[in-house]
């Protein structure tokens, strides 16, 4: 059996939220949300299986484009998973995009706790934004989910706003995910009172389901040769459009169904996880192997670098080195002190280069494809 496909503009998420409560409850045909300003990277089809609720329409960080298929089983396993681990319901802040993981998950948080979302102005985020909304807010216990570049924002705004930083201290929790969030920005973000949670999924898994390293929910984790694979309820069916990559990516082992991620990681003893950056991040430098991922996170923790990215530069001598691409000036020196001496001297970066702006995709991640090309 299947069902209709609706494409749904992002320009009121309100409205979005009612057509998601249909999608999920059944009484509505499935969606698939779409910002107005961006460019779809396929086009959909008018129907899907039956037990399809959202599409998920990303065109990745490596650019290939993809369309994640999930049901409502895991959508709603999802809510359900957060809303544990964070205590009970609440009031979201939609600060996030909903035609992504992240703010189809505050929609549906809202559902599953029947409170209605505040959405945050459309506009570059501000502290004067965020706090306009916060002030329409009307439940005590508050939620928000940002990635790390709008938590930097807020937290440079509001080091010079007390009533800011006073309103996000009131937050029973701020998640913080979509990628790496530096060591120092969490570090300042506490200093003013905020609790912070650093969460870790994708539209795969019907987005956060691994909280400060911990699977939430009924989430498994294990790490099969350096790759991080996740099971559980909140993973996606399929890719539309896609059996290759479906195969590649969804397997079945003892009777459960597993994503394999394109992360490198570890587990700590006490079954912790620790995402060590992509698997397809590692370059050769002069004969051995330097994981960018891991460059960036040591890069990230020097003052004034939060939202530096490392790619990969040639060399006429090493072949590969890393080469950090930041909107700061920095000390070069600096930087390959503290790299060599966490990494080894193998990692340190070769060069820094200054941008105005670091190019984004829409889902705000960094662009690692142009940056990449900007510096060759």
């Amino acid at each position: 059996m299947t069902r209709p496909l609706a494409v749904v503009d992002t320009a009121d998420p309100l409205q979005c939220r009612a057509a998601l409560r249909e999608a999920l409850s059944g009484d509505g045909p499935a969606v698939l949300f779409r910002g107005g300003g961006v460019n779809p990277v396929h086009t959909a089809p008018l129907e899907v299986e039956q037990r399809i609720a959202v599409v998920v329409e990303t065109s990745g960080t490596t650019g290939r484009p993809k369309r994640v298929a999930l049901s409502a089983d895991a959508v709603l396993a999802s809510a359900a998973a957060s809303q544990s681990a964070l205590g009970g319901p609440g009031q979201w802040l939609l600060a996030l995009p909903v035609q992504y993981i992240a703010g189809i998950n505050v929609l549906a948080r809202s559902l599953a706790a029947d409170v209605e979302p505040v959405p945050v102005p459309p506009g570059r985020m501000s502290g004067a934004r965020v706090l306009a909304a916060i002030e329409q807010m009307s439940q005590p216990t508050r939620f928000t989910a940002l990635v790390p570049a709008q938590l930097a924002r807020l937290v440079d705004d509001a080091e010079m706003d007390a009533p800011l930083r006073e309103a996000l201290a009131g937050f029973s929790r701020i998640l913080v995910g979509g990628q790496a969030t530096p060591a120092p920005l969490v570090e300042r973000a506490t200093a003013l009172g905020w609790r912070i949670t650093r969460t870790y999924g994708s539209s795969e898994t019907s987005g956060g389901c691994v909280y400060d390293g911990r699977p939430i929910g009924q989430t498994h984790v294990r790490v099969v040769d350096g790759r991080v694979e996740l099971g559980g309820p909140t993973i996606a069916e399929y890719y539309l459009g896609d059996p290759a990559r479906t195969e590649s990516c969804f397997i079945e082992d003892d009777g459960e169904r597993w994503y394999r991620t394109d992360d490198a990681g570890e587990l700590a003893d006490d079954g912790t996880l620790r995402v060590l950056g992509r698997l397809d991040d590692t370059i050769v430098s002069g004969g051995l192997k330097v994981r960018l991922g891991e460059v960036e996170r040591v890069v990230r923790e020097q003052s004034g670098l939060a939202d530096a990215v490392v790619v990969p530069g040639h060399d006429p001598e090493w072949g590969e080195v890393p080469v950090v691409v930041t909107t700061q000036s920095a000390d070069l020196a600096a930087v390959r002190r503290a790299v060599g001496a966490a990494l080894g001297p193998e990692a340190r970066p070769d060069r820094i280069r200054v941008l105005d702006a670091l190019p984004t995709l829409p889902s705000g991640k960094p662009d690692r494809l142009t940056i990449a090309r900007l510096v060759d």
